[in-house]
């Protein structure tokens, strides 16, 4: 189904039922489509059209998803804006998406793009009622990547492309009617908009916005709300894992929770499910294939230490750089097809080029699959370590390291070496409350790793992450690069 057109869907079948809510309202499936055609009504007397891109600079709250279905309602384009970015790199996004328009959360303004505030939105449509433009083809997401690779891009992601995906999750989760889902990632990026939105309201269930993930009260939350599931990164799971022991929280509202953006470890996963009682789905997948390739299975075997199988209705291979497909059990690059490929990027004819071959989606993620056609990463191709010409991926050592119950996070770099050409690092952060032994990091290494994949050197402090929660390991290098810099110099 076009998602234009689901708001009225829903409210046909089932217009007292929930739709969502975000703490300070709650809107059944009716009064969603009512705010959703206020919205379109509001863009429409701003000037927005067809093809007109609308910028959304907010936090997680509801007006957010209300202006999603406002926009595709008349045929524009969302694009959505971190918050936490700075001027100058909000009006590069701005300038590159040719915005018509900036949806605030304030009175703020821009220089050369017009602004509203998300508070002013019309709340009444007032007779406005155009029939919904129900063009697959056109453009629904304009989703800036991260930045760990560079300036950030924007991935281009029609109609076809974010219904596939929500049919797909549907069925990769299980979802239905009952489902409730927990959304506590960042609305700007693809998972929060694709997994914990778009998924659960096509499958006729509902959503629970939450403005910002605190380890502390989550579970009051989750107790309160009762979802059925959530999407979080493994750093959230690693907090929520670190909670006192004493606490013993009611999770059995809880199908499961899904975990991706990062690989997590064996350890976390076995630990998390033990502990709370209800397992974590990890998964694999990228914004420029509209979030999710992989998954392991809701009902079925859970493979520790995989991503799990292709989502139905995707192909996955793994080839080598001649594009060789190679054998399960050998290591190469993952690619992706399916009607869930991105567009492009905009703007950006020679990195499309690259990016998409003959159809394939060329992900930098090298991996292999196991026997049974569990897809195993095990770190991108620019995350590679060499030493002494032997290849290493960092992930590898990571898993090793979280499994001292001192670690909270481990993150491996390749640094500089005149004599092997790279050494490996270790940053490790604590978990609270706890002090590591590096001597101990060491012997752990030596029991699990050959020689030349341990760290010559362990340095512990907080590990830093990108807007998305994930480990941004360009920052690390960057900071370890003026580190050692700035010793020698001194």
């Amino acid at each position: 189904m076009h998602f234009a057109s689901l708001p009225d869907h829903r409210a046909d079948l089932d217009p007292h039922g929930p739709a969502i809510s975000d703490g300070r309202q709650s809107l059944t499936n009716a009064e969603l489509l009512t705010r959703v055609r206020a919205a379109s009504h509001h863009l429409h007397d701003l000037g927005i059209g067809a093809g007109d891109v609308v910028a959304v600079k907010l936090t997680n709250r509801l007006e957010f998803v209300v202006l999603l279905f406002a926009a595709w309602r008349i045929g524009a384009t969302i694009t959505p804006v971190n918050p936490s970015m700075t001027d100058i790199e909000v009006e590069r996004q701005l300038r590159d998406s040719q915005a018509r328009l900036l949806v605030v959360e304030d009175d703020s303004t821009t220089p050369d793009t017009p602004t509203l505030s998300a508070d002013t939105l019309y709340t009444d449509p007032a007779g406005f009622d155009p029939a919904p433009i129900l063009d697959p083809a056109a453009l629904s997401l304009l989703v800036y990547t991260s930045g760990t690779t560079g300036t950030p891009k924007g991935v281009m992601l029609d109609h076809s492309n974010i219904e596939a995906m929500a049919e797909m999750m549907g069925v990769a989760l299980a979802l239905g009617p009952t489902d409730r889902s927990l959304l506590i990632l960042p609305l700007f990026h693809v998972n929060g908009i694709i997994v914990s939105i778009l998924s659960p309201l096509l499958a006729g269930g509902s959503a629970v916005i939450v403005g910002r993930f605190d380890p502390k009260t989550f579970f009051d939350l989750v107790e309160r709300e009762r979802p059925t599931y959530f999407s979080a990164v493994p750093t959230i799971y690693n907090m929520l894992a670190a909670l006192p022991p004493e606490l013993v929280p009611d999770t059995t509202s809880l199908r499961f929770g899904a975990c991706g953006a990062a690989p997590a470890s064996d350890v976390l996963l076995t630990r998390f499910e033990t502990r709370y009682g209800f397992p974590l789905i990890e998964g694999y997948g990228l914004s420029e294939g509209t979030c999710v390739s992989t998954c392991n299975p809701v009902h079925g075997p859970r493979r520790a230490g995989s991503v799990g199988l292709p989502l139905i209705g995707q192909e996955i291979r793994i080839v080598d750089d001649n594009g060789t497909e190679l054998a399960n059990g050998e290591d190469g690059e993952v690619i992706v097809r399916g009607p869930n490929i991105m567009r492009g990027y905009l703007g950006r004819p020679e990195e499309t080029a690259r990016t998409l071959v003959d159809g394939w989606l060329h992900t930098g993620d090298v991996g292999h699959f196991d026997p049974e056609g569990y897809l195993i990463l095990v770190g991108r191709s620019k995350d590679m370590i060499i030493r002494g010409g032997e290849n290493i991926y960092p992930k590898e050592i990571e898993d090793v390291l979280t499994t001292d119950p001192s670690v909270l996070e481990a993150a491996v770099i390749g640094v500089p070496d005149e004599k092997w050409g790279e050494i490996v690092v270790a940053y490790v952060q604590p978990r609270p409350g706890s002090t590591i032994d590096t001597t101990a990091l060491t012997t752990l290494c030596e029991q699990h790793l050959t020689g030349y994949k341990r760290p010559t050197a362990y340095i512990i402090k907080a590990i830093p992450k990108n807007a998305v929660g994930k480990i941004d390991k360009p920052t690390l290098r960057s900071t370890h690069a003026e580190a050692s810099t700035a010793r020698v110099g001194s």
